[in-house]
C-alpha cells in the first residue's frame, strides 16, 4: 500500500468511529484526487473495499440463508425470492418507464442497488467493480438518476455528471454512512415512504428522543452502522423476513455486554420477562407513527392514481399500527419460487414466518408487522408468480404481467392462474421509545390487553395463572 492510500485509509477508519459515537464527520478527498471520473477514481485507493462489497449482500443481492430453515444450503436473497410489494427484480432491472404525459414513473429495482446499472454477478470482474456506486452510501448531498448509455440500455450516472466542478465538490465529501444515506434507500422501499417496512420513517433522520432513544439527535445520536456495520462492508442483522446474512454467527441483539448488559432493569419482574420477551416488544408499542405504512397490497385490483397517472395495486395503508406479537428463535420458514405453496390455517399462503414456540427454550416473544397481500399462483404447481409491475404501473393491464413473468421466471406460456392471501411477518425493530413512553403492564395483562395468550400457547393470561407458566 502507498502512503497516500494508507492516509486515505486510516480517514476513513477516524471517520467510522466517530460516525459511530454520534458525530457525523466528513473528510475532504481534495488531497487525493482532482477530478472524479466515475467508480474507477476510487479504485485506485479503494481496491480491497470494493472487492469486499462485491461480495456482501448490498451488492449480490443475495448470501448464505443459515436461518431459513428450508434454504437448503441455498445462496438466498431479494434477487432470487419472492415478495408480496414489487414481488421481486424479474423483468424489470433497469428500465425507463413513462405514463401517458412522457413522465418517468419507474426506473426499476436497481433504483435501490448500490450499483450503476448492471445486475450484480457472482463473478467479479473489473465491470462489476466498477459498477459499484460508492457514493451512494458515502457522499452527502450526493443524487443520481437513469440516463440511456448509448448502447440500448441504461446507467445510474450524479446528477451532476456534466457538472464536472459540482459533481467534484460532492465526490469529496466522504463519511462513513449516515442515516440519511441508508434512508435514501431503505425508507422508500416498497414503492412509497415506509410502504415497506414499516418502522424505518424518515423522521429518523432527525428524531426526538421520545421518538427513538437511540437515534434522537440530541441524545446519542447513534448511526445506521453504529448497530449494523460489520467488517469488510459487511452488515449485521437480517430481520426476521430476509433470506440472506453477511455473517453466518453473528446476531444484532439488544442485551450484550457493548449494549445492555444484564440485568437491564433495576426491577427484577421486568429482568424476568427479558428471558421471554424481545426488548423491542415493551419499548416499541406503536410502528408507523408518523408515515402510513402498507398493511394490504392486492395485486388482483389494479387502482389508477390519477394525479401521479400511474397504476398501481390496491394498497391499504394505516398508521399508528399496534403491532402483532409471535414467538421466534431466529429461524425463518420462506416460501421460495419454484415451490409449491404452504397454507397456513386460515387458508393463506406464509409468505415469511417465523419459527419458535413457547415451549422453544430458544425463542422469544417479538414485535411484527404482518403484511398480507394477494398474489397470482400457478396452476397444478401451485408456485406463486411474480409479476413484471414496470410495464403494468404504465398500463394497468395486469394479466400480461404475470404471464411475462412466468415466462420468464418459470419458461411457462399458455399459463392458467388463480388469486391467493399470502402473510409476512416483518421484524419491528427501529423507533425504540424511552422506559416513560414503554408499555405497562395491563397494556399487556389488562382485560383489554394487546396479547392474543391462546395464540401464543398459554391456556389464559399469565397473570391470572398459579404457577407463572414459564420459569
Amino acid at each position: 500500500m502507498n502512503h497516500n492510500r494508507l492516509t486515505v485509509t486510516v480517514a476513513l477508519i477516524t471517520i467510522s468511529v466517530l460516525t459511530i459515537a454520534g458525530q457525523e464527520t466528513v473528510s475532504s478527498h481534495s488531497k487525493y484526487f482532482e477530478r472524479y471520473e466515475g467508480t474507477k477514481t476510487c479504485l485506485e485507493c479503494h481496491q480491497k473495499d470494493a472487492e469486499n462489497f462485491f461480495h456482501s449482500q448490498h451488492y449480490q443481492w443475495k448470501g448464505p440463508a443459515p436461518n431459513i430453515v428450508n434454504s437448503n444450503n441455498r445462496k438466498l436473497g431479494k434477487i432470487n425470492t419472492l415478495n408480496d410489494f414489487c414481488t421481486g427484480p424479474t423483468g424489470h432491472w433497469v428500465e425507463l418507464v413513462k405514463n401517458s404525459r412522457g413522465d418517468v414513473i419507474s426506473r426499476g429495482c436497481s433504483a435501490c442497488h448500490a450499483g450503476n446499472g448492471l445486475k450484480p454477478s457472482e463473478t467479479i470482474s473489473r465491470a462489476q467493480l466498477e459498477n459499484i456506486d460508492c457514493l451512494i452510501c458515502h457522499a452527502s448531498g450526493y443524487r443520481r438518476d437513469l440516463y440511456d448509455d448509448g448502447a440500448g440500455g441504461f446507467i445510474w450516472k450524479p446528477i451532476l455528471w456534466k457538472n464536472q466542478e459540482g459533481l467534484d465538490s460532492v465526490s469529496k465529501r466522504i463519511s462513513s454512512p449516515t442515516r440519511t444515506m441508508c434512508l435514501r434507500c431503505h425508507y422508500n422501499s416498497g414503492g412509497g415512504p415506509n410502504f415497506k417496512r414499516g418502522d424505518i420513517e424518515y423522521a429518523l433522520a432527525n428524531p426526538e428522543r421520545d421518538y427513538d432513544v437511540h437515534m434522537a439527535s440530541a441524545g446519542k445520536n447513534m448511526q445506521c452502522v453504529g448497530c449494523h456495520a460489520g467488517e469488510d462492508h459487511r452488515v449485521v442483522g437480517r430481520g426476521t423476513d430476509l433470506a440472506g446474512t453477511d455473517f453466518r454467527d453473528r446476531t444484532l441483539t439488544c442485551d450484550n455486554a457493548a449494549c445492555h448488559s444484564s440485568p437491564t432493569h433495576k426491577n427484577p419482574v421486568l429482568n424476568k420477562h427479558s428471558a421471554s420477551v424481545n426488548c423491542t416488544v415493551c419499548h416499541i408499542p406503536k410502528f408507523a407513527r408518523t408515515d402510513a405504512t402498507d398493511m394490504f397490497r392486492d395485486w388482483s385490483k389494479p387502482s389508477y392514481n390519477a394525479e401521479a397517472d400511474k397504476y398501481a395495486a390496491t394498497i391499504t395503508l394505516e398508521k399508528d399500527v399496534t403491532p402483532v406479537y409471535a414467538w421466534y428463535n431466529g429461524f425463518t420458514w420462506a416460501q421460495l419460487p419454484g415451490e409449491a405453496v404452504k397454507r397456513l390455517p386460515d387458508g393463506s399462503v406464509g409468505m415469511m414466518m417465523p419459527e419458535g414456540a413457547r415451549d422453544d427454550p430458544r425463542a422469544k416473544i417479538f414485535a411484527f408487522k404482518v403484511h398480507k397481500a394477494k398474489l397470482p399462483l400457478l396452476a397444478e404447481k401451485n408456485w406463486l408468480i411474480p409479476i413484471t409491475v414496470e410495464h403494468f404501473f404504465s398500463n394497468g393491464q395486469i394479466d400480461p404481467a404475470i404471464r411475462s413473468a412466468a415466462k420468464e421466471s418459470y419458461n411457462v406460456s399458455d399459463i392458467s392462474y388463480s388469486w391467493v392471501d399470502t402473510t409476512r411477518f416483518m421484524g419491528i425493530f427501529h423507533g425504540v421509545q424511552p422506559k416513560a413512553r414503554a408499555l405497562k403492564c395491563m397494556d399487556c395483562h389488562g382485560p383489554q390487553g394487546r396479547m392474543d395468550w391462546k395464540g401464543l400457547g398459554y391456556k389464559d393470561n399469565p397473570m391470572k395463572l398459579k404457577p407463572p407458566p414459564r420459569k
